[in-house]
């Protein structure tokens, strides 16, 4: 039985730690403390890793009412606890919660628990969930899904980004790697893998703030355009490309990908596809074999659901908070659907383990200017961030997502044009 390091005065911290150890049942020895907003404490049974901090007598029904995806995590993004420490520890514990298997007559003890704490009145102020209007995966409801995350203030992505403003998984040689060089080596080895040339038309969807393209203008001499639907991000591509001196080979545009025009020797598009839809896949994948020459190739680089789930589906706390209307598939549906459409798959690279080392370097350095970040914007939309990297490293981590990178070709009258081996994308 756990004890308390510094017993509680108050009957409803008490009350507060004991639903939470009678939740924690089957857990395994606790690594994490637990102190109330009263100064009383619940010592971890071991080494802490993490620190959960209940700031209030209403926080734990905020935690776990209503019974649904998102109320913990909704209780962490607006003060209700806090987690000091670390954070990628924490989801040991929310796994742990996600997956309990409880009885009918356990469930109605547990809410007869839960409604005997207190009840919040805490006002939830900060960053809102994202209310879309429109028709799902409209051209203008996806515009504004997209402005929900993108348009905050740049510098607050400068923080914990690369200098380049790569805000895609990084391609690492070894763990310890810096963030900086690793995602050097992922802009290269998607130039090798589509073996750019110069004079190519190379069509980015999804540019971000413009890193892919002018790094494929400036060291691999094509023609590139990039495409997005943010305009805080259009501007500073915009600007970067002026910078670079690139203006005559290398431009970023406000363009739906269903919009676009023009015949492109490579196509590419870099984690712009969690955005798509999964009914629109069919879509997005005739798109691109319209707008791709024969012999073209188009690389794809996109998050999945572990093969095991089916059916594509969003991630309910990510579609409040992170990118609304968001959906993953596995990589069997992406495969057919990209195939229907005319698509050559010619390789397959998971970068599961890149994401998660991706994730981690993002989190540190996003935890590390905490204070910057949240008067670039606010302390919600800081702790929006971090938990949401934290817990898509943690579901890579566990193989419950994975991320692929794929190389189609268009075939030409059955022509690939490709080598027969690819040692010159590793030179």
């Amino acid at each position: 039985m756990s004890t308390l390091a510094t017993p509680s005065k108050d009957a409803s911290a008490s009350a507060s730690f004991a639903f939470l150890q009678n939740l924690l049942k089957g857990y395994g020895p606790r690594d994490f403390t637990v102190r109330a907003w009263d100064g009383s404490i619940l010592e971890a049974e071991g080494p802490a890793k993490f620190t959960l901090v209940l700031q209030h007598p209403g926080a734990i029904r905020r935690m776990f009412w209503p019974p649904n995806n998102y109320s913990t995590g909704e209780a962490y993004i607006y003060d209700d606890f806090d987690i000091q420490g670390d954070v990628h520890a924490f989801f040991r514990l929310a796994n742990h919660l996600r997956e309990l298997r409880l009885t009918l007559w356990q469930k109605l003890k547990m809410a007869k628990a839960l409604f005997s704490l207190t009840k919040s009145e805490k006002p939830r102020v900060g960053r809102q969930p994202a209310k879309l209007t429109g028709e799902k995966h409209s051209k203008e409801r996806d515009a504004q899904a997209i402005s929900y995350h993108y348009d905050v203030p740049p510098a607050f992505y400068q923080l914990w980004l690369d200098r380049r403003m790569v805000y895609t998984c990084a391609y690492f040689e070894r763990p310890e790697q810096d963030l900086e060089s690793a995602q050097l080596d992922k802009l290269n080895i998607v130039c090798r893998k589509l073996r750019l040339k110069p004079g190519e038309r190379l069509l980015d969807i999804g540019c971000g703030w413009g890193g892919l393209i002018i790094h494929a203008a400036r060291e691999f001499g094509v023609h590139a355009t990039g495409i997005t639907l943010s305009k805080a991000q259009l501007d500073i591509a915009r600007l970067r490309i002026h910078e670079a001196g690139l203006d005559d080979r290398c431009k970023a545009e406000f363009v739906d990908y269903r919009d676009a025009t023009g015949t492109y020797d490579k196509i590419t598009s870099i984690e712009m596809f969690e955005a798509v839809g999964a009914p629109l896949f069919p879509t997005y994948f005739q798109k691109v074999h319209d707008l791709l020459r024969p012999g073209g190739l188009f690389l794809n680089q996109g998050i999945a659901i572990s093969g095991w789930e089916k059916e594509p589906r969003g991630q309910p706390f990510s579609d409040r908070y992170v990118f609304p209307d968001g959906e993953l598939a596995n990589i069997g549906y992406t495969l057919k659907t990209a195939e229907e459409a005319h698509l050559e798959v010619r390789d397959v690279e998971s970068l599961r383990e890149h994401y998660e080392l991706t994730l981690r370097n993002w989190v540190r350095k996003l935890e590390e200017n905490h204070d910057e970040a949240v008067r670039l914007t606010d302390e919600q939309t800081y702790r929006v961030w971090r938990l949401y990297m934290a817990g898509a490293a943690d579901g890579v981590r566990s193989s419950r997502g994975n991320l692929f990178q794929i190389l189609f070709v268009k075939p030409d009258r059955g022509r690939s044009g490709m080598p027969l081996r690819r040692e010159d994308w590793y030179e």
